[in-house]
């Protein structure tokens, strides 16, 4: 019988990597699950089932909050996991984990992406603003040490499979591969219209991060006057706490919540805002299903998620200009109005509408300011 493993870069919540790995979990019930490190409970029992083996990560000091301090023993983390004796490995990475040593297996990796502040979004990581300039300097060595081994390291995949041909171009890009596009799952049985009016408030479905621009959200319905609700946790909760304080938005953070309660927040939702530039953009399409419009960027992740949702039709425009600290964006949309699971329109779309436009008209005034 074949031997599989399955490698993740590291189990700490459900989110959309998290969802994936879920799905092939339930496809090859018997494999073996590798990864950095592993918060027990903190991902779905389908996932907790599997015999799930982790690096030497896992038993620094204070893993659980601060994982991603360790970033640069990662390289030497992962390839120390045994994957000897596989027939095939498939790895889920958006950092480490396509870098694994197979030698006797087939890899196939699902790329999330090739590592974001290793590459073209060092700046939303590491950049002046974030950690002033000496910070930033030796943050740039280190990451363009950490681009080299993630170069280096491209050819242990024997098959590349991307999420979306953005990513696809950014694989091409950065480790001269070619990668077959398979979009992400996204359970739209699940996530479905229930026929409700929709609410005022604005919703962020988002690992808080940097390069997801949850502050342009939190300024846009701030001068929109409506209020906003916060739907993940991350590193930058503290700040982006601190600056949604600051600027007088009304908002609330609502942590990581179980689907059922995000399908609620979306069904309830007048708008979905997603500020950053996805990979692909699993938040858009399960909020179209859900019947409700989303503000996002004018890039071909975003496009790309609104056709496969098939919910509307979007019309969007967003620019930035974020090499340095300061950064503008604007958004313009026309919100569709919502069908419902039987194919029919639902409520009036007239509240999502102007609510949505509102939202993107104040973050066409957006100067972010988040430090």
């Amino acid at each position: 019988m074949m031997r599989v493993a399955l490698v993740h870069d590291w189990l700490t919540g459900m989110r959309g990597g998290e969802k994936t790995l879920e799905v092939l979990s339930q496809r090859f019930a018997g494999a073996d699950l590798y990864t950095l490190v592993h918060v027990k409970g903190s991902v779905s029992p389908v996932i907790e089932q599997h015999p799930i083996h982790t690096s030497i990560v896992q038993w620094l000091p204070a893993v659980r909050r601060a994982y991603r301090h360790y970033l640069l023993t990662f390289p030497t983390a992962i390839e120390w996991l045994d994957l000897d004796g596989y027939d095939l490995v498939i790895s889920t990475s958006h950092c480490a984990a396509k870098a694994v040593i197979a030698p006797k297996a087939r890899h196939l990796c699902y790329c999330f992406t090739p590592m974001r502040y290793a590459w073209d979004q060092f700046d939303a990581y590491f950049g002046p603003a974030r950690l002033g300039r000496p910070g930033s300097r030796l943050a740039g060595l280190a990451m363009r040490h950490l681009a080299r081994w993630d170069r280096a390291t491209a050819g242990r995949v024997n098959r590349y499979v991307a999420i979306s041909h953005y990513v696809a171009s950014r694989i091409r890009r950065y480790y001269n591969r070619e990668a077959l596009v398979v979009y992400p799952p996204v359970n739209t049985g699940f996530y479905h219209p229930d026929g409700r009016s929709p609410g005022t408030y604005a919703l962020v479905v988002s690992a808080l991060v940097p390069y997801k621009r949850v502050d342009v959200a939190i300024e846009a319905a701030h001068l929109a006057g409506i209020p906003l609700k916060v739907v993940g946790d991350g590193p930058e909760r503290a700040r982006l706490t601190a600056f949604g304080r600051r600027v007088g938005a009304d908002v609330q953070w609502l942590g990581r919540v179980a689907d059922e309660d995000v399908r609620e927040l979306y069904r309830g939702a007048a708008a979905v805002v997603l500020p950053g530039e996805e990979d692909f953009g699993i938040v858009p399409v399960e909020a179209q299903a859900c019947g409700r419009p989303v503000v996002a960027p004018y890039s071909p992740p975003s496009l790309r998620s609104t056709r496969v949702a098939t919910s509307g039709a979007l019309k969007r425009r967003y620019s930035s200009a974020s090499s340095s600290s300061r950064s503008s964006a604007s958004a313009q949309m026309s919100a569709p109005r919502a069908r419902t699971s039987a194919g029919s329109s639902g409520s009036d779309a007239s509240g999502p509408r102007s609510v949505t436009v509102a939202v993107a008209s104040a973050a066409s005034k957006t100067t972010l300011r988040c430090r």
